[in-house]
C-alpha cells in the first residue's frame, strides 16, 4: 500500500513539473511572438484631401484594403490619416497609391483623375486644399455629410 501511495505521489510531482515546463515554454513563445509583432508594427500619419463622411469611408476602406494594414482612421477636419501597418507586409507608398486610386490626393500621390470624376459631388474636393492640419481650418463647423 505504501508503494502505491509513494508511486502516486511521484507521478503527481512529475506531472506537475512537466505541466509547469510546458506552460513556461508556451508563455515564452507567446512573448516572442508579441515582440515580433511590436517590431513589425509601423505607425504613420499623412495628409489626404477630402470633404465628408463618404470620403472618410472611401479613404479608410482603400487604406485598409492594403495587405498588412491593421487600422486606418482619417480625420475629416484635419485632413490627415493615421495608419498602423505591418511593415514586413507592405510599405507606405502602397497605402498612398491605394488611396490615390480611389480619386483622393495624398501628400505624396495625386489621386486618379478618372476615379475623381466618378466621386459624388459632395466628395469633389478643392485640389489646393491644405492637408495634415494641426487644427481644423477656419470656417470648419464640424458639420459633414455622414454615412448612414
Amino acid at each position: 500500500m505504501k508503494k502505491v501511495v509513494l508511486s502516486m505521489a511521484v507521478l503527481a510531482v512529475i506531472g506537475m513539473t512537466s505541466c509547469k515546463n510546458q506552460t513556461e515554454e508556451q508563455q515564452a513563445s507567446t512573448e516572442t511572438m508579441e515582440e515580433v509583432k511590436e517590431i513589425a508594427m509601423a505607425e504613420t500619419t499623412f495628409g489626404v484631401r477630402g470633404n465628408c463622411g463618404m470620403c472618410k469611408k472611401t479613404i479608410e476602406t482603400a487604406a485598409s484594403s492594403v495587405e498588412g494594414v491593421i487600422a486606418a482612421t482619417w480625420d475629416i477636419d484635419l485632413k490627415k490619416i493615421d495608419v498602423n501597418y505591418d511593415d514586413t507586409k507592405t510599405d507606405l507608398m502602397a497605402i498612398h497609391n491605394a488611396i490615390a486610386a480611389t480619386g483622393y490626393d495624398t501628400d505624396q500621390v495625386s489621386g486618379s483623375e478618372e476615379a475623381y470624376a466618378e466621386l459624388p459631388q459632395c466628395c469633389k474636393f478643392d485640389h489646393t486644399m491644405e492637408m495634415s492640419l494641426s487644427e481644423p481650418a477656419s470656417g470648419e463647423s464640424g458639420n459633414h455629410h455622414e454615412m448612414e
